[in-house]
């Protein structure tokens, strides 16, 4: 069920607008710009319902806030007013509002455009989706880490919690090609994906297909050895597949991974995280393969094997 955030400083409009929608959809209300800012940066919502008439920061200015939160600025907005005239409607949809509702509320007229706009919303949402998602293997693209992925650093930034970031590739992937075929090779990408992924599904968790058989993840909130144990797991989850490999190389196909744990920090970037996890990642090819290598938050590497 689609969730709708209604910001009004009155609890009878409130209810009333909710009375309306419930049926439909999951209705939260708040009754403060700042608890809807804060109600509207946590929660999953396909739409703002938003009071332009509030005492202290008015609507105008709380949806001006919203357009420029990254959290928040994709979520339409739709303004509760009985200003009805021109100059308001202008200002805003300049600021961003999708459409207006007027006072007092007619039901079958906010249940339309409720309706159409959440309508809207899936639908872009759709696409975009399509547009981050690898077609081979299902989970985020290279565009979407790029986007997804300076966004969650900021956010350990803001919180001071350790941000982890790890990059691994399949051990001598282009000799199981030459032996194998390519269709068969695009079949072990799509298998380490998916067990991959299957141990990066928490909602501090990130994993992403970076290119050809290279992967990248990233963990917030874990500390360099809780992180470290965990890719271990996905490591050892891949060898456990155990798809042949060719004999003279290996006897199952097996991934390299390499890693780093620190606190972001204005001094440093999430870019050059990414860079000391690609030289993990070649210590672990440099160390003999089917192994993690990964920096603590005092650049002290650990070793699995």
């Amino acid at each position: 069920m689609e969730k709708v955030l209604i910001v009004d400083d009155s609890p009878l409009q409130a209810m009333q607008l909710k009375s309306i929608l419930d049926s439909d959809y999951d209705v939260t209300c708040v009754h403060t710009p700042e608890m809807g800012l804060s109600y509207a940066s946590s929660g999953d919502y396909s739409l703002i319902l938003l009071d332009v008439v509030m005492p202290g920061m008015d609507g105008f200015m709380l949806l001006k806030k919203l357009q420029e939160e990254v959290f928040t600025q994709h979520i339409p907005v739709i303004l509760i007013t009985s200003l009805a005239d021109i100059e308001h409607e202008e200002r805003g949809l300049t600021l961003g509002a999708v459409d207006y509702i007027a006072k007092p509320f007619h039901p079958l007229i906010v249940k339309a455009r409720v309706n159409t706009h959440i309508k809207l919303y899936q639908y872009r949402k759709q696409v975009e989706d399509q547009s981050m998602t690898d077609q081979l293997t299902g989970v985020a693209n290279r565009r979407r880490h790029d986007s997804y992925s300076l966004l969650r650093w900021q956010e350990a930034m803001r919180l001071h919690v350790p941000f982890s970031v790890c990059m691994f590739d399949i051990d001598k992937f282009k000799v199981y090609n030459d032996t194998f075929g390519h269709p068969a090779g695009d079949k072990v990408i799509a298998g380490v994906a998916k067990t991959a992924a299957s141990y990066l599904q928490r909602s501090t968790d990130f994993f992403a297909r970076y290119g050809g058989e290279e992967f990248v993840a990233f963990l917030i909130g874990e500390d360099a050895v809780k992180a470290f144990d965990h890719l271990k797991k996905v490591r050892q989850a891949v060898e456990d597949l155990h798809i042949p490999h060719n004999p003279s190389v290996s006897q199952w196909v097996t991934i390299s991974i390499g890693g780093v744990t620190m606190i972001p920090q204005m001094k440093n970037s999430y870019d050059a995280c990414l860079k000391i996890a690609d030289t993990m990642l070649y210590d672990a090819k440099r160390y003999g393969r089917n192994r993690v290598v990964w920096a603590d938050e005092a650049m002290k590497q650990m070793l699995e094997k």
